[in-house]
């Protein structure tokens, strides 16, 4: 049969040979129901407001994922054995990590509580979805494979260099959508050299864990730093920020109105309806829950009688964003931040504005390299290791001087207030 082929804007020509059955799977999955889905919901959510580029899916992400793990395996292939099995499920995995991510990915997490990991378990676990058929037909056991290789956490007894290929410091997941974010934002703070880097992995022959040679040390400091400025400047951006907390708002008032019996759009047995109640779906109503279907709703409610709600979903689909206010700078006197957010309140109710809906204060944070500590299992915070010409491994922290300024918390505090209630806060704080 001849290759499928799809062309992809990080990693050029993604090719299946169908007639290989890893391959076949592979395909075949990337046409379920669930996974074209993907399609539909956005990678980076609301950045497209603040990088008009950004609006690729979490479709082409995930067969990034898949694209780089297979990638990887393939350096490794040339100096360590590679089970076919084991290289089947790590594959399938990488592809289909992100099944359960919903309309603007964790915003709508947060508000609906439908967490996206124990969805994408329950979507290769359940019966009624495609993904699980096709799995089950290449293998009875397959599902129960793919889910306890995406339940795998560090320090997990017995745990491969296959696992760190998906949840690490230098995943297969990140080292695509810093790339393709990147790209697609045209930031131009997140490029670093994959080719190099994955010419430097390799396997600990001992342990089984996946490290990296001493040729690619730059590889992995550039990858590092292009994980600090891309969340400094694309995913803590102000105006991503704003819109994100937003949408949050918004999707809080429609929950808080739907409860009530408040709310005309959209009907109880809609999809979005469930989702904000908290019901459970079933596969063909989740397959239908994705930005489009909430972008919709967010359309209708812009003309609301609930003046909060239709406030909140004009100003996101006209990009009449909150205005932001840093309060970075309190950040050492937990006091006076708590003291400053409370006055900006009452200040804002005083002039007649809502503090629950025309303010809200966000702080961000992200660690770029995590030193590890095996007393403490955080998944994907596995240490980065290096190997010499001798064979000997050495935390990558001891050997780059990079590890101590990045191994820092990449923080920002703000409060995001509508437009036409700044000057009002903003004299608050200044005054603080």
């Amino acid at each position: 049969m001849p290759e499928k082929i799809i062309r992809d804007p990080v990693h050029d020509v993604i090719a299946f040979r169908t007639e290989r059955p890893t391959d076949g799977l592979l395909f075949r999955l990337l046409n379920a129901a669930e996974f074209q889905r993907l399609r539909r919901v956005r990678q980076l959510g609301m950045a497209s407001l603040a990088y008009p580029g950004a609006d690729h899916s979490r479709y082409s992400h995930s067969l990034g994922v898949m694209q780089t793990a297979r990638r990887i395996i393939d350096q490794l292939r040339a100096s360590v054995p590679i089970d076919p099995e084991q290289e089947t499920i790590c594959l399938v995995s990488a592809l289909l990590h992100d099944l359960g991510h919903g309309p603007f990915s964790h915003v709508f997490e947060r508000v609906s509580g439908i967490h996206h990991e124990r969805l994408t378990q329950r979507i290769v676990m359940d019966g009624e979805s495609e993904v699980h058929r096709l799995l089950f037909q290449h293998d009875r056991l397959m599902p129960e494979k793919v889910l306890a290789f995406l339940r795998s956490q560090s320090g997990d007894p017995g745990r491969t260099f296959y696992c760190d290929l998906l949840s690490s410091q230098l995943d297969a997941d990140r080292l695509d959508y810093l790339l393709r974010d990147n790209l697609m934002t045209g930031s131009r703070y997140g490029d670093y050299d994959l080719g190099w880097l994955l010419h430097a992995f390799t396997v600990d022959p001992a342990s089984g864990r996946l490290a990296v040679t001493w040729k690619g040390i730059s590889a992995v400091e550039a990858y590092l730093q292009s994980r600090y400025h891309m969340y400094r400047n694309v995913y803590f951006h102000k105006v991503v920020r704003s819109a994100e907390g937003m949408v949050k708002l918004a999707l809080q008032r429609a929950r808080r109105l739907a409860i009530q019996g408040r709310l005309p759009w959209p009907p109880r047995d809609n999809v979005v309806f469930k989702a904000l109640t908290g019901q459970r779906l079933t596969m063909e109503e989740f397959t239908d829950l994705d930005d489009v279907s909430v972008i919709h709703s967010l359309k209708l409610w812009a003309s609301s009688d609930d003046a909060a709600l239709a406030a909140l979903c004009r100003g996101l689909l006209f990009r009449r964003l909150y205005k932001t206010i840093d309060l970075t700078h309190l950040g050492q006197d937990p006091g006076k931040l708590a003291q400053v957010i409370e006055a900006a309140k009452s200040a804002l109710v005083a002039a007649g504005g809502d503090s629950a809906y025309d303010l809200f204060y966000d702080e961000p944070e992200d660690t770029p390299y995590e030193a590890y500590s095996p007393n403490v299992a955080v998944p994907g915070t596995e240490e980065i290791l290096v190997q010499d010409l001798k064979g000997k491994l050495t935390p990558f922290g001891a050997i780059s001087p990079l590890t101590m300024a990045l191994n820092r918390q990449l923080m920002f505090r703000r409060l995001h207030v509508a437009p036409q209630w700044k000057a009002v806060v903003a004299g608050v704080v200044e005054q603080a």
